[in-house]
C-alpha cells in the first residue's frame, strides 16, 4: 500500500435508508497521489456524500445500501480513516471539546503522536487557520466562522495523506476565505497530501487545484480535466446547470422600492391600525443595544438600527464581530445586554423577547447560521407543517403554502424525506422555506445563500426580491457581496470590540 492514499472508485453509489433517489450512483473515478481535486455539481449531486464515504464515515447498512467499489489507498474508506482528514459542512459537528487548544490536539491525541509534537502541531495548525486566541479559550464563546477555522486546524494538525474539504470558506468573512485557502494549499505542499475540496464558487480555488471533477445530479461525472481546459470547453454548459463559473455569474438586481401600501402578512399587520403595511413604515426599532452570547462576553454595543416594510439591511463584518448574535437578538431569541428593542405590533409588549412563540412566529422569523438546529420533524414536508400549524392555517392553506414553496426552492421531490439526509444546500433551502411559511412582517435569515449552486442561489435572490416588494423587513447576515449587492437598502458593518470574541 502507499503511504499517500489514492482514491479509486467503480461505479460506486449510495442511497440513504428510506430514500427512492440514489445520492451518488456510477461513479468511476480515480485520484492520484499528491492531486488537488475541486469538486463540482449542482446542490444535491452527492458532493458531500462522497466525500464522508472517502471519510469512512458515511453508514453502515442500517443508514443505506452501497453499490460498486470504493477504495482509499487500497482498502475500504473504514480501514482508512487514520490518514483521512475530513472537514464537515457544519462545523458544530466537529467541535469536541471545551477549550480550543484541546479541540485542536484531539485528532492527534488518537493517533498516537507525541505529546510534544502535538502541541508543535496544534500552534502551527490555529496559525495557519488565522484563529488567533489563547489556548484555554472557550470553544462555546467562537462564532459559526471561527468554529469552522477551529475544525479545520484539527485536520491539518493530524497531517492527513488526504485531506477532504467541504465549504471549507462557506462561513468565512473575505479576508479569512483567502487566509484558509492559502494554509490548505501550504499544508498540501508541504506534506504531499492528496486535496480533494467541495466548493460552489470556483474562482477562489482553480487556480490552485490540478484537477476539475464535476458530479451530475443523475449519476457519474459531467466533466473531468484541468481546470483551464474545464472551464474553457464546458464552461456555458456548467454555468447552466448551476455550478459557479467565474464570468458567467447569475446577475440578479432589484426594482425600485415601492411607495405605496403592499400586502398585508399573516401575524404581520399594520402596527397601530392593522390592514396592509405601508413601504418604509417602521416595524422594528434597536436602540443603544448590546448583544452577548453568553452573560459575561459582551460582543457588541451601542448599536442603533430601524428596520422597515418593504427594505433590507444587511449585516456584515469579519468573524467574531458578533453578526449572528445580534440577529439572534433582534429576532427575539436572545435577551439583549443593554439596549431596548422595540417592535410595536399592538401586542401587551413591543419587546420581542417577551412574546409567546405563537406571537412571535407568526411575526419576526428567523433562518439560524446552521439548519439543522431548527430542525423537528422526521419529513421535510413536516418540517413546514410545524409552522403552519403554529398560525393556525387551515389545512387547504397550508398545503397551499408549502407546495408553492417546496416548487420554488427545489424541494418539492423531497417532501417526504428526512430533514438530515439533505444536502447542506438543501437544508439551508428548508430553513428558509420554514420560516416563510408563516410570512411574518420580519424575516432574519443567517447567512441564507450558504451552499447554493449557482441556480439555486439566483431562485432564492429572487424570492427575497418578492418578500420585499410584497412588505417584509428583512435582515441579511451574510458574507455573500452579490447577496448584499441584490437585495440590500442598506448595510451595518460590524467590527470586533474585544479580543477574543
Amino acid at each position: 500500500m502507499t503511504d499517500r492514499p489514492v482514491v479509486r472508485a467503480e461505479g460506486w453509489g449510495w442511497r440513504h435508508a428510506g430514500r427512492s433517489e440514489w445520492a451518488v450512483r456510477g461513479l468511476d473515478l480515480v485520484i492520484q497521489p499528491g492531486e488537488r481535486v475541486l469538486l463540482l455539481g449542482t446542490s444535491g449531486a452527492g458532493k458531500s456524500t462522497l466525500l464522508s464515504a472517502l471519510a469512512g464515515v458515511l453508514g453502515g447498512d442500517d443508514d443505506g445500501e452501497t453499490e460498486g467499489s470504493l477504495l482509499v489507498g487500497g482498502l475500504v474508506p473504514s480501514a482508512s480513516r487514520g490518514t483521512v482528514g475530513l472537514l464537515l459542512q457544519d462545523p458544530d459537528s466537529q467541535v469536541m471539546l471545551s477549550r480550543i487548544g484541546d479541540d485542536v490536539a484531539f485528532g492527534c491525541e488518537n493517533l498516537g503522536v507525541p505529546r510534544s509534537e502535538i502541541w508543535r502541531r496544534v500552534d502551527e495548525s490555529l496559525a495557519a487557520v488565522g484563529l488567533t486566541l489563547p489556548l484555554d479559550h472557550p470553544t462555546a464563546r467562537l462564532s459559526g466562522g471561527q468554529k469552522q477555522r477551529l475544525a479545520l486546524a484539527g485536520v491539518l494538525a493530524m497531517h492527513p495523506s488526504l485531506i477532504l474539504l467541504d465549504e471549507p470558506t462557506a462561513n468565512l468573512d473575505p479576508d479569512g476565505v483567502i487566509e484558509v485557502r492559502d494554509a490548505v494549499a501550504r499544508v498540501a505542499a508541504t506534506t504531499g497530501a492528496s486535496l480533494v475540496v467541495v466548493e460552489h464558487r470556483v474562482d477562489v480555488w482553480w487556480h490552485l487545484v490540478d484537477r476539475i471533477v464535476v458530479l451530475a445530479p443523475g449519476g457519474g461525472v459531467l466533466a473531468d480535466g484541468a481546470p483551464d481546459v474545464v472551464l474553457a470547453e464546458q464552461g456555458a454548459a456548467l454555468a447552466a446547470s448551476g455550478v459557479w463559473v467565474p464570468g458567467l455569474e447569475p446577475v440578479v438586481r432589484r426594482g425600485p422600492v415601492a411607495g405605496g401600501p403592499v400586502a398585508a402578512h399573516s401575524g404581520g399587520d399594520d402596527p397601530v391600525a392593522g390592514g396592509p403595511v405601508a413601504a418604509g413604515r417602521e416595524v422594528l426599532r434597536a436602540e443603544r443595544l448590546g448583544v452577548a452570547r453568553t452573560k459575561d462576553a459582551v460582543i457588541q454595543s451601542g448599536i442603533s438600527l430601524t428596520l422597515r416594510a418593504g427594505r433590507c439591511l444587511a449585516i456584515s463584518g469579519p468573524n467574531g464581530s458578533g453578526k449572528s448574535t445580534l440577529g439572534l437578538t433582534i429576532g427575539g431569541l436572545l435577551a439583549p445586554a443593554s439596549g431596548i428593542i422595540a417592535a410595536p405590533f399592538g401586542l401587551a409588549s413591543d419587546e420581542p423577547l417577551r412574546w409567546k412563540s405563537s406571537q412571535l412566529v407568526s411575526r419576526i422569523g428567523t433562518v439560524f447560521q446552521d439548519p439543522e438546529h431548527q430542525f423537528v420533524s422526521g419529513t421535510v414536508r413536516g418540517e413546514l407543517e410545524v409552522g403552519a400549524k403554529a398560525v393556525g392555517l387551515s389545512s387547504a392553506e397550508s398545503d397551499s403554502r408549502i407546495d408553492e414553496l417546496a416548487q420554488r426552492l427545489r424541494l418539492d421531490h423531497l417532501l417526504a424525506v428526512n430533514p438530515f439526509t439533505l444536502s447542506g444546500g438543501e437544508k439551508r433551502r428548508l430553513s428558509v422555506a420554514t420560516a416563510l411559511v408563516t410570512r411574518p412582517a420580519v424575516l432574519i435569515l443567517d447567512e441564507p445563500t450558504f451552499g447554493q449552486d449557482a441556480r439555486t442561489w439566483a431562485e432564492l435572490v429572487a424570492l427575497v426580491v418578492e418578500l420585499l416588494a410584497s412588505g417584509s423587513a428583512i435582515v441579511a447576515v451574510t458574507h455573500d457581496e452579490r447577496f448584499i449587492d441584490a437585495v440590500a437598502d442598506e448595510r451595518l458593518q460590524l467590527t470586533p470590540i474585544g479580543v477574543g470574541v
